[in-house]
């Protein structure tokens, strides 16, 4: 005979579903661990994270690397793996912007002289997942697909002051030291100002960065990046009104609004 228990509804729920939806809950919270400041984690992790005991915890990572989900590195860690990582390049890559950007993206690295970057926000930050570089510059800035953005970069702060979600937003800086939380919260209400970002994002180089917008909201930002020997960080520098009408030009081919005009 099998068991049955009440769902909130007052449904029949079977004991084996109930299960199932555990575990599927379970792996959720476990690949929810990595983000840019946890790319690996080790059994113990997972079970002091999410207080679990150690051996439940190991079986649900050797599960998931089974399923190719996550990957055992030589140091035995376990790493996202090559299924999560294909997925995740699936998902990505059926946005509606990452259809339409190639052509913009083209037309402004070659009108800046810059390598040219979009970004869109993965689970804890902005995640690039394209990029166009002008081969005929004598410097090139090379930026890596599916690198995780860090919270002091141009992009990131564009989607923290654009997010729809700013609740979530707030929770990501609440994690931050209080100096530089007070810091990023200043520099994001610049940016909502402004409708714009240019930033250090490395020593040495700059961003120059804007949002695009679907009907939901924010859905990318589009940056420019090359050295700050070569590109300014001036409100009033060409190539930001480049980045500007570019970004303005995709938020129209997207049905979006884009709501740096509303705020001069």
């Amino acid at each position: 005979m099998t068991k049955s228990a009440r769902s909130p509804d007052g449904s029949r729920v079977e004991r084996g579903d109930q299960a199932d939806i555990q575990a599927v809950s379970r792996v959720s919270q476990i690949l929810s661990l990595f983000d840019p400041a946890t790319p690996e984690v080790t059994p113990a992790e997972v079970a002091e994270r999410l207080d679990l005991n150690r051996t439940t915890a190991y079986r649900y990572c050797t599960s998931l690397v089974a399923a190719g989900l996550l990957e055992r590195s030589a140091e035995g860690r376990y790493v996202p793996g090559r299924l999560l990582l294909q997925l995740g390049a699936f998902a990505i890559g059926h946005r509606r912007v990452i259809n339409l950007a190639p052509r913009h993206m083209r037309a402004l690295a070659r009108a800046t002289q810059s390598s040219v970057v979009l970004s869109l926000w993965g689970l804890t930050g902005p995640v690039v997942s394209r990029v166009e570089e002008n081969p005929s510059t004598i410097v090139i800035v090379s930026v890596r697909v599916g690198s995780h953005l860090p919270m002091d970069t141009a992009q990131a702060k564009v989607f923290l002051a654009y997010h729809t979600d700013q609740l979530a937003m707030d929770r990501l800086m609440a994690n931050l030291p209080d100096v530089t939380r007070a810091e990023l919260r200043g520099e994001v209400e610049r940016v909502r100002a402004a409708g714009h970002c240019s930033a250090m994002s490395t020593p040495g180089v700059v961003a120059v960065a804007a949002p695009v917008f679907d009907e939901y909201g924010i859905c990318a930002t589009i940056a420019i990046v090359g050295p700050d020997n070569s590109l300014s960080m001036s409100d009033d520098a060409p190539e930001l009104r480049v980045v500007l009408d570019t970004a303005r030009q995709l938020t129209h081919e997207l049905g979006g609004q884009f709501l740096p005009d509303e705020a001069r």
